[in-house]
């Protein structure tokens, strides 16, 4: 929480958050079951909401939990939602579902990241994927993005890079406009700027593109990349990395945890990676029995 944002008084920032979900005032009131005059009254200052109406906006707003603790505190309120450390005691049963998660999951690789990608747990499957990765990206904190798409990292073995990377950069523009981060921001033009290296030993590297803007539009509407590069893959873009000289498809999924009540539980993700053909399933099945 900075302090800009709390000066910035709770109204301006409510309305900021309406414009960015694109909500007019009518609509917004509606679904808070209040009227279009006192959110007016709210944005402009001439009114001061209660906690529980800064709640509820709030939750009809899909703002992120750790921000509605700014708004509360912009308008003089205690924090409602605790941030409590993942190696906390209390949260043992917490940790010990997600390795149950990914322990289940293997050999199919699997990750657990914070909101500005940092790796906080992984199995065994997406170990293998790593083999090869520079020591120094595997330095705890190790961070995924930048593990995927550095030059030194997983990069030059993704077959599809420029629709990957397009597909990552895409995510992570979403996830800035989402919980305005600067580190996240700084993050996001570190691993833009990344040549686009080639997969294959031996082939030209490909044109590396300037940076893209964060207000730049992906390639498709979807932000999947020029989905007619991967026929075989009609339902979603897959992740083709190179193993050992075999070729992996995998799908990805996320899941994140429904009506957290905690800072970091709400900034939890748990990626797992699917085959997306029998090759690939059979692949990692042979290389941990």
């Amino acid at each position: 929480m900075t302090t800009a944002a709390i000066d910035t008084g709770v109204g301006p920032l409510l309305r900021g958050w309406r414009e960015q979900r694109r909500i007019s005032q009518l609509e917004l009131a509606l679904r808070a079951d209040s009227s279009a005059r006192h959110i007016s009254f709210i944005e402009t200052g001439r009114s001061r909401p209660s906690e529980e109406m800064i709640l509820r906006l709030a939750e009809h707003l899909d703002v992120p939990v750790r921000e509605r603790n700014s708004l509360l505190l912009a308008a003089g309120y205690a924090p409602h939602y605790a941030q409590t450390p993942l190696d906390d005691p209390s949260m043992s049963a917490l940790r010990e579902g997600m390795e149950r998660l990914l322990r289940a999951y293997d050999p199919y690789p699997a990750v657990v990241v914070d909101a500005t990608y940092t790796v906080l747990a992984a199995n065994r499957g997406m170990g293998i994927l790593l083999d090869g990765v520079a020591p120094h990206l595997l330095t705890p904190p190790v961070n995924a993005m930048r593990l995927t798409l550095h030059p030194e990292g997983l990069a030059p073995r993704i077959h599809n890079l420029p629709e990957w990377r397009g597909h990552l950069l895409e995510q992570m523009e979403r996830q800035i406009a989402l919980l305005r981060n600067d580190d996240l921001r700084e993050l996001y033009e570190e691993v833009a700027a990344h040549p686009v290296c080639s997969a294959r030993p031996g082939l030209p590297l490909p044109p590396s593109p300037s940076a893209p803007s964060l207000t730049s539009a992906p390639a498709n509407a979807d932000g999947s990349g020029d989905a007619s590069a991967h026929p075989a893959f009609p339902f979603a873009l897959p992740l083709r990395i190179e193993h050992a000289g075999t070729v992996l498809s995998l799908i990805s999924t996320i899941a994140t945890f429904n009506t957290p009540m905690d800072v970091t539980v709400s900034e939890l993700a748990i990626e797992t990676f699917l085959p997306a053909d029998p090759e690939t399933a059979t692949y990692l099945q042979s290389l941990m029995p």
